[in-house]
């Protein structure tokens, strides 16, 4: 596929989505460091940020960090229509709008010069529109491929705009540090600077072979094009997601006991599967994740033989997982709880004829998710969750 020849490519951005509107919401938090949750911090504020304190950390520690820090109850409601107002400006931008999460999209403006403007142009003029509108300061990168759009946002966050030249690429890229390329997390990065690679403009020297023997074959040809510049992929519309998934974040104060960690991960499959039959949707193979007090992490996954949007053999399938990992969190402690439903398919597909009990149970789900619907979530609850945290619903793009 052969190169764009221009810079179209928009990666907008929310800065700190949640506490940017609570901070809309409420003018006294302006310019204060606030923290969205309590227990287990959400998101927190760039000045908050400015400390140290990250999402995912718990209350505790994030106040040992910023003293003064502010803590303010999630309210999801609010972020969900903030959401949905940024996204009509971004599809009443341009009609190739791929949204990665409720607060982030890729939006291709190619061919709309004539009558829109450069894309530069459009840019700021989005960011514009989502300051007046809808009050929310946005950052944006331009560029000719998405990865170099995403990575021109996160130089200039928050609330910034920059444009990568196409005849500057590798001059923007080069010189920033290893991390900067997408897949290189903590683990790869570990294994690159223990080469002496920190910057991109070194990973860009090493040969293909070289990458891929240090990281593995598929990364390897990853990071070597991406250290060049190179992105084939276009901006997607309409795509269904992959996976469905959610998680649950449980602190590193306490001991998790048994029950405790099967009635989250009950809640989870209740939240999930409800999300998968929104979506017409089966899944195949079932995932559990886990962090740990070292923040090192696992994954487990199960295959089932046949397709299913039944809560009972996916709970069934999840529980067996947790089981087989029970003596790494008595040994090591867990601090976040994760369950992703992979290898999805339609539920409507001429192949997937439900045998007799599935289909009872496929009604009985169906009926449990309209009274929800209907009367809110809490509305039926399983006995093990009487009582307990049901834990955080995170808003999320249409399924």
């Amino acid at each position: 596929m052969p190169r764009p020849a221009h810079a179209t490519i928009l990666h907008a951005d929310l800065d700190s989505f949640f506490a940017s509107v609570e901070q809309r919401d409420n003018p006294q938090l302006l310019g204060k460091p606030i923290a969205v949750g309590g227990g287990v911090i959400t998101a927190a504020s760039y000045e908050a940020k400015a400390y140290g304190v990250t999402g995912g950390m718990g209350g505790w520690t994030a106040k040992k960090l910023c003293p003064g820090l502010i803590f303010v109850k999630p309210r999801f409601e609010a972020y969900t229509a903030a959401s949905k107002a940024v996204f009509k400006i971004f599809e009443d931008t341009s009609p190739l709008v791929e949204g990665l999460s409720i607060d982030e999209a890729f939006i291709d403006v190619r061919g709309m010069e004539r009558i829109a403007g450069t894309p530069a142009e459009i840019a700021a003029r989005l960011r514009a529109r989502v300051r007046d509108k809808v009050g929310l300061p946005i950052t944006v990168g331009v560029a000719r491929t998405k990865f170099l759009a995403k990575v021109a946002s996160a130089q200039v966050k928050p609330d910034g705009l920059l444009v990568v030249p196409v005849d500057g690429e590798l001059e923007f890229l080069h010189p920033l540090p290893v991390e900067a390329l997408w897949g290189v997390g903590k683990v790869t990065a570990g294994k690159l600077h223990a080469r002496g690679l920190m910057t991109v403009a070194q990973v860009a020297e090493l040969p293909e072979e070289t990458l891929v023997g240090l990281v593995g074959k598929a990364a390897g040809r990853q990071l070597h094009a991406l250290a060049h510049g190179r992105d084939a992929r276009r901006v997607t519309t309409g795509v269904r997601r992959r996976s469905i998934g959610g998680q649950r974040a449980l602190g590193r104060r306490g001991p998790k006991t048994p029950e405790a960690l099967d009635a989250t991960l009950v809640a989870l499959v209740d939240r999930i599967g409800r999300r998968l039959r929104a979506a017409s949707r089966m899944c195949r193979t079932i995932i559990l994740r886990l962090r740990f007090d070292d923040f090192s992490r696992a994954t487990r996954s199960h295959t089932l033989a046949e397709p299913t949007a039944d809560s009972r053999p996916i709970l069934a399938a999840a529980r067996e997982l947790l089981a087989g990992v029970m003596p790494m969190i008595e040994r090591e402690g867990v601090t976040l709880l994760g369950l992703s439903l992979t290898n999805l398919e339609d539920a409507d597909a001429p192949q997937l004829t439900l045998p007799l009990h599935e289909a009872k149970a496929a009604k009985l789900d169906a009926a449990v998710d309209g009274v929800r619907d209907r009367f809110g979530g809490a509305s039926i609850t399983r006995g093990v969750l009487v009582g307990r945290d049901p834990g955080i619903a995170m808003p999320h793009l249409p399924d």
